[in-house]
């Protein structure tokens, strides 16, 4: 089991960070932690170098909505595209896993109450409804570029679509996808939610 860790911050904060993972059980014979960056998708070379599935989970997030949206997308696309070409280029890995999001499926003016792989996000739909926009657009452009990828090179990749990931985590922080669960049921969107048991 590898992680593949990215962080555009100060690096000494590093280990601090990613220390709860070295304490996960079996984690000293199981567990092997690289360095990568979505901004240098070479960096991923070597983590990947003899594997035989990939699961790509990263993406940029920018809560603030500080950065422009096409750096958000470029970012995301060379990322996950570096990825792919890097599994390509490794020659054992079989199947990559590229989880996506509802963002990506369900921004647009058709009504569906179904969506398919057929289903896709319009662009300007994502720009309208969304008060922080990059995210929904960067997931749809990513999506489709990395599945046109995976067709024209011959890479199964299968794409996943959550609309939101909640339950039990393993990280010390509260991620934000629990958080804007439990906004259902305190009343609140804030992603700074404060909760009687914290």
């Amino acid at each position: 089991m590898f992680f593949f860790l990215s962080y555009l911050e100060n690096r000494s904060d590093v280990k601090k960070k990613i220390g709860f993972l070295r304490t996960l059980p079996s984690a000293s014979e199981k567990l092997e932690i690289f360095n990568a960056d979505l901004d240098k998708p070479s960096s991923f070379d070597a983590a990947i170098e003899g594997c035989i599935g990939v699961f790509h989970l990263a993406h940029p997030m920018d809560y603030e909505g500080e950065e422009a949206e096409e750096a958000v997308v470029k970012r995301s696309m060379e990322g996950t595209l570096g990825i792919l070409k890097a599994c390509l280029n490794s020659k054992t890995v079989k199947r990559v896993i590229y989880t996506s999001s509802a963002a990506a499926v369900a921004l647009n003016n058709k009504g569906l109450d179904v969506m398919d792989e057929n289903a896709w996000s319009d662009i300007e739909c994502c720009r309208a409804f969304s008060i922080n926009s990059s995210y929904a657009v960067s997931k749809t452009v990513t999506e489709r570029a990395a599945l046109e990828f995976a067709e024209e090179h011959g890479l199964d990749l299968v794409t996943l679509c959550p609309s939101l990931v909640v339950g039990p985590f393993i990280c010390p922080n509260f991620p934000i996808s629990v958080r804007m669960g439990l906004s259902l049921i305190f009343g609140t969107l804030s992603l700074s939610l404060s909760l009687p048991f914290n």
